[in-house]
C-alpha cells in the first residue's frame, strides 16, 4: 500500500509538536486565496433537501462561462482529488495502448496524488522532467498547468500538440489547471470540445478561498463526463456548494485577482527583503530554494508560522499568502529572527 502523501495544511499537527492555540497560528502552507470570498445568500431550502437537478445545471453552465468550455458543461465534483483516485478506473491497466500496456507519464515533480493513485492500481509510472520525454510508451500523460510546487506554465499550443500525439495512438492527456484561475490564457478549457481525449481539472476552493467547500469541475468530453458521474453516484456534490458555485462563477472576479495579485507582491516584498531566492511559483504560492530550509522551517514554526517543506527537494520551501499586511510583517519579523 501507498504511504499516504503529506500536504499542506497539518496545523494540528505543526502546533502539537512546536505548541501554540491553533488560532493562533498563521498558515502559510497551501495554496489558497487566504482572504474568502463573500458567501451569496443560500435558500433554506438548499439546505433542507437533496440537490435538485437545477442546481447541478446551474452550476455546470456558469463553469461552462467562468472556465470558457464553449460546447462543454464542466461537471461538479466533491473536490478534484475525487475524480484523480477515479482515472486508473477509466483507463484501467492492459486498455493503455502502449508498451505492457500500464505506463503513465507525470511530468514530475508535482502534486503526488497522481502518482500514488496510479501506482496503487498497477500501473507503471513514469515521473518525466520534460513534455518531449513523454513517449510511445505512455498511453497517458499528467501535466499540472501551472505547476505546483514550482510554477512551470506550458503554452496551450504546445499540450494541445501532445494531446494529439496521445491521441494518435488512443492514448489521453491529463491536464490539472487547479492553479489556472489567474492566468486564463494558459488553460485548454477554450480547446477541449476539439480535443477528444483531454481531460482537464479546475479547482473551485483554491481561487475562491473556499477549500473546505470541497468542490472542483472535470472538463472533457460527454461520456467520459457520464462515467465521471456514475463513479461518483448521486448527489456527489452538495447543494449548498453547487449554490455557492452558481453564484459566483456567474459574478464579476477582477477583485478577487486584484487582491491575490497585491497579496502576492507583498509575500515577495517579505522573502526579498529577507534575502531569499525564489524559485518559482504561482500567484497563490511561492517557492524559495535554500540550503538552509529545514532551519528556516523550523524557525517559522517556533513563531507559530507553518510553510510546506517537502522530502523530495529538502532545499525548498513554499510559502503560501498571508492575508494582510500585518501578517506579512509578522512572517518578516520571524524570518528575521533566523539565526543566519
Amino acid at each position: 500500500m501507498n504511504a499516504p502523501i503529506v500536504h499542506g495544511g497539518g496545523i494540528t499537527a505543526a502546533a502539537a509538536s512546536f505548541g501554540g492555540r491553533l488560532e493562533d497560528w498563521l498558515d502559510l502552507s497551501t495554496g489558497i486565496n487566504p482572504n474568502p470570498v463573500a458567501l451569496p445568500d443560500i435558500p433554506t431550502r438548499v439546505w433542507h433537501r437533496l440537490p435538485d437537478r437545477h442546481l447541478v445545471e446551474t452550476a455546470r453552465f456558469a463553469a461552462r462561462d467562468h472556465y470558457c468550455s464553449g460546447a462543454i458543461l464542466p461537471l461538479p465534483v466533491p473536490g478534484t482529488q475525487s475524480v484523480i483516485q477515479l482515472l486508473p478506473r477509466l483507463v484501467p491497466p492492459g486498455k493503455l495502448p502502449a508498451a505492457e500496456g500500464k505506463r503513465v507519464a507525470i511530468l514530475s515533480p508535482t502534486y503526488g496524488e497522481y502518482a500514488r493513485a496510479f501506482g496503487a492500481s498497477g500501473f507503471v509510472v513514469d515521473a518525466v522532467s520534460d513534455i518531449d520525454d513523454i513517449g510511445p510508451e505512455h498511453g497517458l500523460a499528467v501535466v499540472v498547468n501551472p505547476n505546483n510546487p514550482d510554477g512551470r506554465i506550458h503554452v496551450a499550443d504546445r499540450l494541445e500538440a501532445l494531446h494529439d500525439r496521445l491521441k494518435s495512438r488512443g492514448g489521453f492527456l491529463v491536464v490539472d489547471e487547479a492553479f489556472g484561475d489567474m492566468s486564463p490564457e494558459t488553460s485548454l478549457a477554450p480547446r477541449a470540445a476539439g480535443l477528444s481525449n483531454l481531460i482537464i481539472f479546475r479547482s473551485f476552493g483554491k481561487f475562491f478561498g473556499l477549500a473546505g467547500l470541497r468542490l472542483g469541475f472535470a472538463i472533457a468530453r460527454g461520456d467520459i463526463l457520464e462515467r465521471f458521474e456514475d463513479w461518483l453516484g448521486p448527489w456527489a456534490v452538495s447543494g449548498p456548494a453547487l449554490a455557492i458555485a452558481g453564484s459566483l462563477l456567474n459574478s464579476d472576479v477582477s477583485g478577487i485577482a486584484g487582491s491575490i495579485a497585491e497579496r502576492q507582491a507583498g509575500l515577495h516584498a517579505v522573502l526579498t527583503g529577507a534575502g531569499l531566492v525564489i524559485a518559482g511559483g504561482t500567484p497563490l504560492f511561492t517557492l524559495v530554494a535554500d540550503a538552509r530550509a529545514g532551519d528556516i522551517y523550523t524557525t517559522l514554526c517556533r513563531h507559530h508560522i507553518l510553510v510546506r517543506r517537502f522530502d523530495y527537494a529538502l532545499d525548498w520551501l513554499r510559502f503560501g499568502l498571508a492575508p494582510d499586511a500585518a501578517d506579512d510583517a509578522r512572517l518578516a519579523a520571524a524570518l528575521r529572527s533566523f539565526d543566519r
